[in-house]
């Protein structure tokens, strides 16, 4: 039986969404016949973990706390095993623009953009700025923040008029915002975990498909906001691709033990990179858990198996 602490909620945005997916893996942990402690995060975190002394931690966090790297390095401090990738590897993903850079740099297509820091936005005069930024990329465009999850401040701008609005809405939310060209297709997320001796395999990938058209906030946890299709509906060739690329990143990122990639697939079948996650979600609409479900595989067992990972990598 091994002895788990989950880290579940934190003041992030994404409070909410980490109580769900803490709570569901829980679950499954617990079913799996580990001992398992779920806790926030706050000041008394690091007592708590001194006097429990855990086999290992599980960070469902989502935000800046579970996903840029500090918590890990205060567990590294702390001498406890956790699962999920290494801190340096953390920090690359949380940044899109450098995850970006990364993985393009290993061969990967991703959306052209223009990272812009709010002084930058603010000095350079914004309409000058902007109207560059339409003639350069055109139109439509994605803008979100730089450094975040769960598409919080993400806006699709198909109007020149609409950017402005679109640039207050994800700088409430980071200081620096990404804006990139809207790739078209089909927007699909696949998941990773590593097998018992390390090796990662991509699951089935899970296709999404927004009522609103946009997989914002709202479409990813208000059930029945979005359809799934699991597995995606891509032609073989396709989904080999999707999955070839999600594991290049998953390599290029240097994650550990689990993640998920954000893929579209054009008319061509290429896949472009989005972006990944370091911390899926666990919740009842997460994709991740779909897509052990699609893969035919049992939850607890999965998760199970990850916490094992952690408990035996150095």
């Amino acid at each position: 039986m091994s002895h788990v602490m989950i880290l579940a909620g934190g003041l992030s945005h994404e409070r909410d969404v980490s109580l769900r997916s803490g709570r569901r893996v829980a679950d499954a942990l617990t079913r799996s016949g580990s001992e398992v402690h779920v806790r926030d995060v706050d000041q008394t975190l690091v007592g708590a973990i001194k006097n429990s002394r855990p086999e290992v931690v599980w960070p469902v966090l989502h935000g800046a706390t579970g996903e840029d790297g500090a918590l890990r390095d205060v567990l590294e401090s702390l001498g406890i095993g956790y699962v999920g990738s290494r801190p340096a590897s953390c920090r690359l993903t949380w940044d899109k623009p450098v995850a970006k850079a990364l993985v393009g740099a290993a061969g990967l297509s991703t959306p052209a953009g223009v990272a812009l820091s709010h002084a930058t936005f603010r000095e350079l005069g914004a309409p000058a700025l902007l109207e560059s930024v339409v003639d350069s990329l055109g139109l439509p465009l994605a803008v979100k923040p730089a450094r975040g999850g769960s598409a919080l401040g993400l806006s699709i701008v198909r109007s020149a008029a609409d950017l402005p609005s679109a640039m207050v809405v994800a700088y409430a939310y980071d200081d620096i915002v990404l804006i990139e060209q809207l790739i078209v297709g089909i927007e699909v997320a696949i998941s990773i975990v590593e097998d018992g001796h390390g090796r990662p395999q991509s699951l089935p990938a899970v296709e999404i498909v927004p009522d609103g058209g946009v997989y914002s906030y709202e479409a990813r946890y208000t059930a029945g906001a979005t359809e799934f299709f699991t597995p995606a509906r891509l032609s073989s060739s396709a989904a080999a691709s999707a999955a070839a690329a999600s594991l290049t990143a998953y390599h290029t990122l240097g994650h550990r033990h689990l993640s998920r990639v954000d893929l579209i697939i054009d008319a061509d079948e290429r896949p472009w990179f989005l972006e990944a996650n370091v911390s899926p979600g666990m919740t009842e609409t997460s994709l991740l858990p779909m897509a052990v479900d699609a893969a035919g595989l049992d939850t607890a067992g999965v998760y199970a198996g990850i916490v094992e990972r952690a408990l035996t990598t150095p």
